[in-house]
């Protein structure tokens, strides 16, 4: 068993829980589930798997659920991976973490996706990673002073800062939401809010502060309120990486993509419309 906690923050995910939670099984040495006062079964699941059960009230500022819980809740492990409902270990995973973390000198670790949409696994397209895995005490996800943004009350696109090496997992976590579609456009709808006020704030932000952000992340706030951004994005992903050859799902998948970026720039400009109207000081 991994010296290691994974952290799995949840609101009402009867769905997915039980998948998650099964996969982690005899694998890690403390499994806690943060919760929102989940209104479904989400609580009883975490337990009946014998998950630590935590319950997380936001109160729209920061800290949010992932830097609220490396800050309260106490860890004794050596690493800590952080992991969604609907994510799923895979053996690869387990295989690779076994062998790699004892004897790791990095401080976190990149991990790769095998991403799933409407059941269908998408072999192309373009990949995301998350920096989800890392030594305890390394580092806390960026700080990012909002103000009710949004209802999401857990750090979704923020990055974690890590001091010290950083690698990367070749095998590949499972991404599979079964709570559908309409959970699919909510989320985004909630995103995108989200990644609207984000841009208006890192118009303001010191240099410091953008040096911290990863070239990815320079890339897309660059380029997030321009008209071409959305048809670009579903260009790339579904042409030159060859999103076409998934079929009919990697053409729906390319095309929600385009349009949750459509979605962000139209908000970033009512945002911005709205900042003009304030009174000035």
């Amino acid at each position: 068993m991994l010296d290691l906690t994974v952290i799995v923050p949840v609101k009402n995910e009867e769905k997915n829980l039980p998948l998650c939670l099964r996969e982690l099984k005899g694998f890690a040495r403390t499994v806690v589930v943060v919760d929102s006062s989940s209104t479904d079964r989400t609580p009883e699941i975490a337990r009946e798997f014998g998950a630590q059960y935590v319950n997380f009230v936001w109160d729209g500022q920061f800290p949010k659920k992932r830097n609220w819980t490396l800050r309260n809740h106490p860890i004794t492990t050596e690493w800590v991976l952080f992991l969604d409902a609907d994510e799923y270990l895979t053996d690869d995973v387990r295989a690779e973490l076994e062998a790699r973390l004892p004897q790791a000198t990095e401080q976190g670790f990149w991990m790769g996706f095998h991403n799933y949409f409407q059941g269908k696994l998408m072999r192309h397209g373009v990949a995301f990673r998350k920096l989800a895995l890392f030594r305890t005490g390394a580092g806390e996800y960026e700080r990012i002073e909002e103000d009710h943004w949004s209802r999401i009350d857990m750090e979704v696109h923020e990055h974690p800062i890590i001091e010290g090496k950083i690698g990367e997992i070749s095998a590949r976590i499972v991404h599979q939401d079964y709570k559908g579609l309409e959970a699919f456009i909510a989320k985004h709808n909630a995103y995108s809010s989200w990644e609207a006020h984000r841009y208006w704030k890192i118009t303001q932000a010191s240099e410091e502060e953008w040096l911290r952000l990863t070239p990815r992340q320079k890339k897309k706030y660059r380029n997030l309120a321009k008209w071409w951004w959305s048809p670009a994005y579903f260009v790339v992903n579904y042409f030159l990486k060859l999103g076409f050859l998934d079929g009919r799902k990697g053409f729906v998948f390319s095309v929600f993509k385009g349009i949750y970026f459509y979605e962000i720039r139209q908000k970033i400009l009512e945002v911005g419309a709205a900042r003009d109207r304030e009174p000035r000081a």
